[in-house]
């Protein structure tokens, strides 16, 4: 009863729930929250410094006693307690205007396709201790394929790929659920990684997560581009010890992230093979959508419609496609009844 009546003056929230980025859908208001999934903590009195940016600037930056951490691995919650601050403070964030003191949301969040049971109830305890009152979990590529504005509840086939921080998820969906689908673990952060490697393998350089992103974002790509593109890249020389910078280009790049590129392109390829025909004909004709930060990788989306021999689209605002579907299903009770997963206690439906 005290939960309805709170509920009565919280909003409503959807939750793109990203290992690379957070993005918060409140009802009536769009995308209010879009910040990386990084918390920082003091050990020593187990209190948030930061969230999100301010986390993020701090990476690689910290004293022994201040750690920074990312609650989600590979889409799903490997740290509780952080995962549960880190929704709390983006709750009470968005109600820090509101006249409610304690906020009781009503919260969609989307989820990995491949997301266990265990798993599910991790994401909606950490929501409900974090003071949601009703949490519904759906599935990643759905809430995408709702925010890129695809007739999922119609009998035809519709191809996504959404290309994350922690993962890639290629689905068929048609009547409201997935056919037919793929999850990898290969996404923008295991390209990241690549160029890490491939820095320490060719130039004998340690760069930094953000050095090594920064460039993956300016200049990297998945076919080669008309014109070259060079960008320099700092760290610390593996041989002297001391700080060092090179110009890399993006046929460089290119070399360091093409065997994650090209796991992405023959997974599609592959799961193409075990469609039905009739979903495939609708393919053809309708084509593939990318969404998720990794479908604004230059020329992905040529590679993978080259390869597959299907027309490909990147979605308007691919990154927050997932947030925009989560914020679409809370005004629409009855298709978010349909396609929520099913609550692993009572407790997330009350």
């Amino acid at each position: 009863m005290l939960n309805k009546f709170l509920g009565r003056f919280s909003e409503d929230i959807g939750i793109d729930l990203g290992t690379s980025n957070t993005r918060v859908f409140v009802a009536g208001k769009d995308i209010v929250i879009n910040e990386p999934s990084i918390v920082a903590l003091n050990s020593r009195t187990n209190q948030i410094i930061a969230v999100g940016h301010a986390a993020k600037d701090m990476l690689g930056k910290t004293p022994p006693h201040i750690q920074t951490t990312r609650p989600l691995t590979k889409g799903v919650i490997s740290d509780f307690e952080v995962a549960e601050k880190m929704l709390k403070y983006f709750i009470d964030k968005i109600h820090e205007d509101s006249f409610t003191i304690v906020p009781r949301p009503r919260v969609v969040i989307g989820s990995p396709l491949e997301i266990t049971e265990v798993e599910r109830k991790a994401v909606e305890d950490a929501a409900i201790n974090a003071g949601a009152r009703q949490v519904f979990l759906v599935e990643n590529s759905i809430a995408a394929a709702i925010g890129a504005r695809l007739p999922i509840s119609e009998s035809v086939g519709n191809m996504i790929v959404d290309i994350g921080g922690g993962t890639t998820e290629i689905a068929v969906i048609s009547l409201g659920g997935v056919v037919t689908w793929k999850s990898l673990t290969i996404a923008g952060e295991e390209m990241t990684k690549n160029i890490t490697q491939y820095a320490r393998d060719v130039f004998n350089l340690l760069v930094g997560e953000r050095v090594a992103e920064t460039v993956k974002w300016r200049i990297g790509s998945a076919i080669p581009l008309e014109n070259e593109i060079e960008l320099e890249m700092r760290g610390r020389d593996l041989i002297t010890g001391l700080p060092k910078q090179i110009i890399v280009n993006d046929g460089q790049i290119r070399e360091s992230i093409m065997k994650s590129v090209r796991t992405i392109v023959d997974n599609i390829k592959t799961t193409l093979e075990v469609t039905p025909p009739e979903l495939v004909a609708d393919i053809y004709e309708r084509g593939i959508v990318l969404t998720g930060g990794g479908a604004l990788l230059k020329g992905l989306d040529r590679l993978i419609s080259k390869e597959a021999d299907i027309p490909v689209r990147i979605a308007e605002n691919p990154e927050i496609c997932v947030a925009l579907g989560t914020g679409e299903l809370l005004q629409n009770n009855a298709l978010l009844k349909d396609i929520a997963l099913p609550s692993t206690s009572d407790e997330g439906y009350s």
